[in-house]
């Protein structure tokens, strides 16, 4: 049975399109192709045509013409639209012209350059040339790191490596920084927030190390849709860029549903679970021996559907194998293995996280479903496009959880089908950022007096005179050289607020690296007595030790999975915007967060009920990170009639329901934005409530927020007026253990404070 046929079926089964919010079809599109420029080398289209590409799409064409015209280039295109061409073409061309010309290409994970890498040594084999092309990350042999310094016309990482293994050795590369005339940028739309900012401060400190070598590289970069892609590419480059956003790649038929699972509890306005629907539909695809991919939220998820998906398979006889988890913290070997099944068909199903949304080569899958909505209308869009990247018929099914977030979008279809997508949000010039990169430019290369690293001279200056006074620079003449003994790109990680990862290591087997973890999650994912899930398998964690960046495992079986709390306080240190509505006050500024895991839940598999829970013991970590918040005025419990209890509950309910919403406004994801409530907030002596970013000093998110507050709050009264329960439930205030039993109308009373200008 194919697809088609099975899209069939479900036209036909009514209990199934009972619970659909949404079908929309997508139709076929024919190709549009704008031929290969005359200024490209002719065994350069020769080889092409040799690979079977008789002609360039028009986007491609357009591309490749603004890089040959020495402009830097944006493409915007959906996935599986052809838009390696755009970069492989103009650098291939540049090197058989000049064989001492070189390019650096930037992929955001270490899988997607390696099999990027694949795929460009079998184009450069067909051309006949010689064209050195390797991968240099982590993985790199020592033996082979001299000869690709010397050897490599084409350089793939990516921005850790370039960060911490390129720039501070320029000197060993100079090979390519005094020859190099191409930096490729992949997915560009993934350096949102914080790891765009620092990915923006390494671009700084690459572009002033080749001005020092007198070269000046053009820019080529892609993304997947977003709605300011110049604007972002620009802030991320910091050089003005062509847009080509025009596709002209063919596409199939696609259906793409919204599928809202059945109420189960009316009045509390619970659905059946995410996990266990997204399973159900896809165990239909199994069962029809149809290749799908199923994206969930979290890694926890991914192991928990893993599991049920592998005892649905053996229930049909078929062999477990048939199932696969993907996500980080898997090692590499190990992906490897999944991608390379996927692509020969061996894998029927993998579920993943969004480590497989990037364009990693697993070949043409027919069906995505996703348990949950992304966080985003543009990350939603590059997950479904993993399904049909032939022309042929393919199928997207979005399972809603009873997350707010998620029932805004389900029954706000428009939203997600009719309205552009989100804007990407990064500052390159957040304090904490430009000052960490600041330290690694001067390690690189001394600042002259006068010289600007994003900011203007005189706050540049400033910086420079800090790192003096603490030991770290010294100013002699007209020059500030590095003076301390340390190295400080290892010390900076670009993807997370605190430095590299913990291992988890099998105590059972020799102490075998089993997976990592970032530092920063670690206390509430590996913590003493955490059931720890890879690939199904079952492991405890007997200790983790912070200091030494380890966790130690065992391998149990248990018929639960963990869960931590945290618990949080939050102080204001500075109020940087302010502005005064009709009732409340809008500000962002600077907090220090503390937070400290407390207990963890142990959730029963198959009915996930709440069956235990333990103490964590590990200490309180704190960070200065911005915020946006809305001050009530002192009175507003009298003048809206409420108890304190109750304005407890409504200020809670409204606190859990912008933080849903906020995701919708501003390109970021959900864990990006935590929600606290006060009744009565130290800082003011008013009810408040705060959204505050995860990161060290933010990422330029609170400012957007306090820039779209009464969208946020019009979004929000959607939300809980679309809702049909009465009092609150967890798909709009919240689950009433966290906010309360009536905190809904008292929430709505609020927002509408909140909304009057």
């Amino acid at each position: 049975m194919n697809v088609a046929q099975i899209i069939d079926r479900l036209k036909a089964d009514e209990s199934f399109k009972h619970n659909l919010t949404t079908w929309q079809t997508l139709p076929a599109r024919a190709a549009r192709y704008g031929g290969f420029p005359d200024r490209l080398n002719p065994k350069l289209v020769d080889g092409l045509r040799a690979r079977g590409i008789q002609n360039l799409y028009t986007h491609q064409r357009e591309a490749v013409e603004a890089v040959l015209n020495g402009e830097n280039v944006c493409v915007v295109t959906p996935t599986a639209s052809g838009k390696t061409l755009c970069y492989n073409v103009p650098v291939l061309n540049r090197l058989m012209d000049n064989p001492n010309a070189r390019a650096l290409y930037l992929f955001p994970t270490k899988a997607l350059s390696q099999d990027q890498v694949i795929e460009l040594k079998s184009t450069v084999d067909d051309l006949d040339v010689k064209i050195g092309t390797y991968t240099f990350d982590g993985d790199t042999p020592a033996s082979a790191r001299k000869a690709i310094r010397s050897a490599g016309h084409i350089v793939v990482t990516n921005p850790d490596m370039l960060h911490a293994g390129i720039l501070p050795h320029h000197t060993i590369w100079i090979k390519l920084f005094e020859n190099i005339e191409y930096i490729v940028i992949d997915e560009i739309h993934h350096y949102r927030g914080v790891f765009g900012s620092h990915l923006a401060n390494v671009l700084r400190r690459l572009k002033r190390i080749c001005a020092f070598y007198n070269s000046d590289p053009r820019f080529i970069c892609c993304s997947a849709t977003i709605n300011n892609p110049k604007e972002m590419t620009e802030r991320i480059i910091e050089k003005p860029v062509h847009l080509v956003d025009d596709n002209g790649a063919p596409a199939g038929e696609r259906h793409f549903l919204f599928f809202n699972p059945p109420v189960v509890n009316a009045e509390l306005g619970i659905r059946k679970g995410v996990v266990k629907e997204a399973a159900r539909i896809a165990t239909q695809f199994l069962n029809r021996d149809i290749q799908s991919i199923v994206f969930a939220r979290s890694r926890l998820r991914v192991e928990i559907l893993t599991t049920y998906l592998k005892d649905a398979v053996r229930r049909l006889k078929k062999s477990h194998n048939l199932v696969r988890g993907y996500r980080g913290g898997y090692l590499p070997l190990e992906r490897r293995d999944i991608e390379k099944g996927l692509r020969e068909g061996k894998i029927l199903t993998v579920v993943s996280t969004n480590a497989l949304e990037l364009g990693i080569d697993i070949g043409s899958l027919d069906v995505c479903i996703m348990a949950g909505y992304s966080g985003s209308v543009a990350s939603t869009w590059q997950q479904a496009g993993r399904a049909g990247r032939r022309t042929d018929v393919s199928l997207a099914v979005l399972v809603a959880s009873s997350a707010p977030l998620d029932q805004y979008i389900v029954t706000h279809p428009e939203y997600f089908f009719d309205l552009p997508p989100e804007s990407g949000t990064i500052d390159a010039n957040n304090l904490i950022i430009v000052s960490s990169h600041l330290k690694c430019a001067a390690f690189e290369l001394p600042f002259l007096d006068g010289e600007s690293f994003g900011l203007d001279p005189a706050s540049t200056h400033e910086l420079l005179e800090y790192l003096e006074e603490n030991g770290v620079l010294r100013h002699v003449r007209n020059k500030w050289h590095w003076s301390a003994d340390t190295y400080p790109a290892e010390d900076i990680s670009l993807r997370t607020a605190a430095p590299g990862n913990v291992v988890i290591l099998d105590t059972s087997d020799s102490g075998r690296v089993i997976g990592e973890v970032d530092l920063f999650a670690a206390p509430v994912e590996v913590y003493e007595n955490a059931v720890y899930l890879h690939q199904t398998a079952q492991y405890t964690i007997d200790r983790l030790d912070l200091d030494d960046r380890k966790a130690y495992a065992r391998p149990i079986e248990v018929d639960y999975y963990t869960d931590a709390q945290i618990k949080v306080d939050l102080k204001v240190l500075d109020t940087f915007n302010h502005a005064r509505m009709a009732e409340v006050d809008k500000c962002s500024g600077e907090l220090s967060v503390t937070w400290l895991p407390t207990i963890y839940k142990k959730i029963k598999f198959g009915t996930h009920e709440n069956v235990g829970w333990g103490e964590i013991h590990l200490p309180e970590s704190t960070m200065h990170t911005s915020s946006y918040w809305i001050e009530f005025p002192e009175d507003v419990s009298q003048r809206l009639n409420m108890t304190e209890k109750c304005l407890g509950e409504s200020l809670h309910a409204l606190a859990h329901t912008l933080r849903q919403v906020a995701p919708v406004q501003v390109l970021c994801d959900l864990t990006d934005i935590r929600a606290q409530a006060m009744v009565r907030a130290p800082f003011s002596d008013k009810p408040t409530i705060y959204l505050y970013e995860v990161y060290p000093g933010g990422v330029g998110l609170s400012d957007k927020i306090f820039s779209h507050h009464t969208r946020l709050v019009e979004a929000a009264i959607a939300l809980l007026t679309g809702c049909a329960c009465k009092e609150g439930c967890p798909s709009c205030v919240g689950p009433a253990l966290e906010v309360g039993t009536h905190g809904k109308p008292g929430a709505l009373q609020l927002a509408e404070l909140a909304r009057k200008e």
